[in-house]
Parts: structure tokens; sequence; C-alpha cells
């Protein structure tokens, strides 16, 4: 989930682009997505939770920038949770980044470089989130912003400012980064080298032993690896799910109830109005009555927005309080004023200036209370049916703690009790690949940590509809099989163990001959048992990894200088294998071709990244960091805790 957040922090381009421009205000008025993040609960602003030379970092900072970098981790992953983020070490790596940050500023101050009002105020026109209809600059549009951001003038330009900062040192440092051509073609040749040579299978069944093993071999074997037949936890569950048809039959619904909630929501029963709009919203007033000018010329409204770069916006069967929550009371007063056709506006709203047109008028004649009793009645009935469930779950909720079996609940409510096997925590039938009854999904985690002979209990399957009592009668602890009981199963793995140990013994003599001068073949033909002749081996380092054909053996093959033998062990296979490298071809790269200047062009940048990292260390430790733990802890607890 965060592995994105962090590489991108240790790439070349992501470490410049944090340092210049991932700081508290321009991820955020760049992405528009941060809101209301300047307060922070319980925490105040002015607590700090660093200090690196002379500048602190403030609570809110690193909130807003925790803030900012989540968003930018959801974009690879869009379930991610506050909470996920921080406990994956998301909010540690934003305070880094921001001490690192502003130790590259005070350094830049240091060395003597400076960043005039001037250069702040070029970086803050050029943002786009401050632009006003024409595409320039607009001060009315800069100052909502930063009420919406609750952030002041003089924060965003002392952040700009380290940015500005952290460019002028970073960007020189990994700009241009080269190393030497003779070591790009030997890396070059490297990734696309060739090998040649042979591999024998020395397999753990050749050497396993026949027959039975005594008593005493097997039970030393078995007490050796105990840890290998360690049974899982198993518990039984007993339980049984009802609806709403265990609270049998209520009362029936009468004509006055009928009229007593008929009455108490007469406002829904009223007559009302639903409207259709085509919505175009624009910055300043002067702009909207430009786009109501030129429809009123006979250009389409959506024509208007569209050469301005704008677009519209439908709003379907809105009524006056649906428009009212999503602009204003004045823009809602606007456009159910106007007639079906009307073009309304410019009305001052949330977003802006809004203008209006008036699609369609649907006018909804209200119910009398008999037109509305059939559904009513349906109403009131639900509530009664959901009230009979709350109170029966309560009730036996009450009654469980008080040391009501389940058997008894289920014999008054006339449900049918179902056992199950044992099952595993992971939630399959013990010794199968069946899984647990899905009814028992929900259950089974809590189902696993309730004591032994604790009583019955009571939780919803679908949530006001469906519920489940159940209890535990039977738990069969963790512990390692007897011997008695899993014999074969044992033998077989003494056999097999025995098998690679034989195996581990041969390779190495195999492994030995070939040293000494006999090829691999005879080498494997001089053992007193049959084996496998020895196969050709011819792999390309790049197709290899292409083919995501990357095991220890192959690991080990292009690790291995030319000339030389090797074993290494197959789990996967029961088997060793020696491999012989008898070439290792590497192909002429020219240095004027595509994969030259390729490789080149990544060496140079990873060597630029590690300049920066270098640098980035240097100037970290030529200043004292304070951390405020305390500080840090309770941003992480407020951010974990409105975590969505």
């Amino acid at each position: 989930m965060i592995t994105f957040f962090r590489r991108f922090f240790q790439s070349k381009v992501g470490v410049v682009v944090t340092l210049a421009f991932l700081g508290l205000i321009a991820v955020a008025f760049a992405s528009s997505d941060v809101a209301n993040s300047g307060m922070f609960g319980s925490v105040t602003g002015g607590d700090r939770v660093a200090v690196v030379g002379d500048r602190r970092i403030s609570t809110a900072e690193l909130n807003t920038n925790a803030n900012n970098a989540l968003q930018q981790a959801r974009a690879n992953n869009p379930t991610l949770t506050m909470a996920e983020f921080i406990a994956q070490g998301g909010l540690d790596d934003v305070l880094e980044q921001m001490v690192s940050r502003s130790a590259v500023a005070e350094y830049g101050k240091e060395l003597g470089l400076r960043v005039s009002d001037r250069l702040v105020d070029s970086e803050i026109i050029a943002i786009p989130a401050f632009q006003g209809f024409d595409g320039t600059f607009d001060p009315d549009t800069f100052r909502a912003a930063l009420r919406r951001l609750n952030l002041t003038e003089s924060t965003v330009r002392d952040d700009l400012a380290m940015g500005l900062y952290a460019r002028q040192l970073v960007l020189p440092i990994g700009h241009g980064s080269q190393l030497p051509d003779s070591f790009v073609r030997r890396y070059a040749q490297l990734r696309n080298d060739t090998r040649v040579g042979s591999a024998a299978n020395i397999p753990a069944a050749a050497f396993a032993p026949e027959g039975e093993p005594s008593d005493a071999v097997l039970q030393e074997y078995y007490d050796a690896n105990r840890s290998d037949y360690v049974r899982p936890e198993r518990r039984v569950i007993r339980y049984a799910t009802f609806d709403i048809g265990a609270v049998g039959d209520l009362e029936p619904v009468t004509q006055e109830q009928i009229a007593r909630r008929y009455q108490r929501d007469a406002e829904v029963y009223q007559p009302t109005e639903q409207r259709s709009f085509t919505q175009l919203v624009v910055p300043t007033e002067a702009a909207a009555q430009a786009v109501i000018d030129e429809v009123a010329g006979g250009v389409s409204l959506e024509a208007s927005a569209q050469s301005k770069g704008l677009s519209t916006t439908d709003l379907t069967d809105v009524d006056r309080g649906t428009l009212q929550s999503q602009s204003s009371a004045q823009v809602a007063a606007a456009g159910f004023d106007g007639s079906q056709g009307a073009l309304v506006g410019p009305v001052r709203g949330d977003l802006g200036w809004y203008v209006l047109r008036v699609d369609n008028v649907n006018r909804i004649s209200g119910q009398s209370v008999e037109q509305a009793s059939a559904s009513i009645r349906d109403q009131l009935e639900e509530e009664r049916r959901r009230l009979a469930l709350n109170e029966l779950t309560a009730r036996l909720e009450d009654e469980f703690r008080d040391g009501r079996s389940l058997s008894e609940a289920a014999q008054e409510l006339g449900l049918e009790i179902q056992t199950t096997p044992p099952l595993t925590a992971d939630g399959r039938i013990y010794g199968t690949q069946e899984t647990a009854p899905q009814e028992l999904a929900r259950v089974l985690s809590f189902a696993f940590e309730k004591p032994e002979a604790s009583d019955p209990e009571l939780t919803e399957i679908v949530a006001g509809e469906q519920f489940l009592v159940f209890d535990v009668p039977e738990i069969t602890p963790s512990a390692t099989a007897p011997l008695a009981e899993i014999k074969p199963e044992v033998t077989l793995a003494w056999r097999r163990a025995e098998g690679m140990a034989a195996a581990n013994a041969a390779s190495a003599r195999i492994q030995k001959r070939v040293a000494g001068g006999a090829s691999l073949a005879e080498a494997v033909a001089a053992e007193d048992v049959a084996l496998p002749a020895p196969q050709p081996l011819r792999l390309n380092r790049q197709q290899v990894a292409q083919q995501g054909q990357v095991t220890r053996a192959s690991l080990l093959f292009f690790s291995m200088a030319e000339g030389t033998v090797k074993r290494v062990r197959q789990e996967e296979t029961s088997a060793w294998l020696v491999i012989e490298l008898d070439e290792i071809e590497t192909p002429d790269i020219a240095e004027d071709g595509p994969l030259f200047a390729s490789i080149q062009q990544q060496l140079g940048e990873a060597a630029g990244s590690e300049y920066l990292e270098q640098f980035l260390e240097a100037a970290e430790a030529s200043y004292d960091v304070e951390l405020n733990d305390a500080a840090i802890d309770a941003v992480r607890t407020q951010l974990s805790g409105s975590a969505n």
C-alpha cells in the first residue's frame, strides 16, 4: 500500500519534487483536495513536532502534509485509509521528508542563497488554483482558497520560499550525472549475458531408504521435528439463525395510527416541485454576466461555457432544499422562481457565481390521508417489526448473560441448531480444504477468542434483519499430534529427509570429482545409484528475468564464475542440483546504440539519486534536529482517530 509512496520519495524525481514542491501549500493547491486540515482538534497549530536549526515544524504542517501524502498514495491504492497509512510508516516518512526539506532550506540560506518576494510572487501566480476566469492570477480567488484551507498568506509564502531554496540547491546536484562509458558497457553486457553449462539433478528419491524405520529411529526423528506436526486449535460452533419471523404475529395497524402518522408528516404529503437545471459556475460576477449576455445573443449555455474552457453540470429532478444544500439559499430561490426555459443569474453561491437554465419543472401533487394510507401502513408495520426484533435481541442478550442456554432459546423461537465439524481459526474445516458456513464468517474470529464454557452470543448477519446466536461447546487446544496418529506421515517425511541428506552428500562427491577434472556426466555416472543424466543449460539473463523464471538455481547460475561448479538445494523438487558453468557469452554493445544510451541514462539517474541522498544526509546532519515525541504521538493519534 505504502510501497509506491516510499519508492517515489526515494527516486531522483521524487526527492526533487518532495523537497521543492511537496510542502504544506504546493501540493495542497495543486491537488485541490485538502480542506479544513489546518485546524487540528485538541492539538494546536502552534505546537511543534520538530525543530531544524531555526526552523520549527508545527503539528498543523505535519497534519496537512500527511493528508496530502495519503491522497498521493490513494492514486495507487484508492482504499487506503489514514490508519493503514500511519501503521505502515507513512507518517514517519512524511516527517522525515519535512525535516530534510527544512534542513536543505536552512542550508541554502547559510550558503547565501536568496529567495526574493518577487520570486515567491511568481510561484503564487503560476498556481492554477489561484487563477481567475481569464487564466490570470486573481487576488479574490487566492484569498478565498486560503480561507477554505484555513491558511494564512504568510504561511503560504514561507512554504513556497522553502521550496525555492530547496530547488536551487537540489536540482543542480543531480543534473547531468553520468558514469564512465567503460562502466556502462560492462553493466550492459552483464545485463544481457548468456550463460552456457549443464546441470545434474540429484533427487532425494534415489537415495531414500526402503523399508520401515525402527521405532527408535522414527521417534528420534519425530522428537527433532515436533514443530512440523503441531495441530492448530480447533473449535466446534453451535449456532442458529433467525429473522423477523421469530417475533411472531404483531398487532394490526389501526386507521387512527395511520391518521396520526399522516398528521405528523403532513409536510411530506403536501404538493412539491422538482426542477431540472443546466448549471454553470464561474469565479466572478462579471464572467457570469458575460455568459448570460452571450446566451441572450443566441449562443447556447453549453457552447458559451465550452468556448471559455468550462463545462456545465446537469441537475436532474432536484427540490429546493437539495439545490440550496449544493449551492446557497440565493441560488435555490432564483432557480425556483424562474419559469421553465428561463436563464437565471448571476447569483452568488458557495463555489462562485452561478448561471442556471431551468430545463424542466415537475410539479408533484400532494396526497390525502386516504391516498397515503397504504404506504403509511407499510411504514408503520415495518417500524413495528424492527422494534419487535430489537426488543427480542435485547432480551436474548440479557437472558444469555443470566445463564440461559442456546438450546433453550432455540426451542422458544422454534429454531434449528446447526453444529459444525471442528473448525480452525482460518475458517476451514479441520483436515479438509472446505470452509466454514458463510453465515459464520462474521463471528469466527470472535468465536476463537471466547473462553471455554462461556455464555452464548448474539450477532447480526444482515444489519437489522437477520441475526445469529451461537456458542462454542468444544475446544481442542493446539498441540503436537501424537506419533501413533500420524506415523505414515512422519515416516514419509523421514524418508525424504534421509534421501535429501544422502543426495546432499552425493552432490558434494560429484562436485569434487568435477573439480578434479572429470566431466559432469562422468562424475554423475560414478555414483552407485542410477541418476538422471546431466542436462545442458543455456540461459540469457534478460530473458530469465522477463519470463519470471528466477529461482535459487538460476540465481546461482548467474552469480558463478566461468569454469566453476556449484550445487544448490531444491526444496520444491526434493532434490539437489549440481551446476557447471562452461562459458559466459557477453554481447557486443555499440556505444552509439539505443541500449547503451538507455542504460547510460538509467545509471546516470541512479548516480544522481545517490548524490542527492548523500547531500540530504549531510545537510540534515549539519543541524541539530530536535523531535517532540509527545506532539508527534498526538498528531498520530488524532489522524488515526479521524481516518476515513
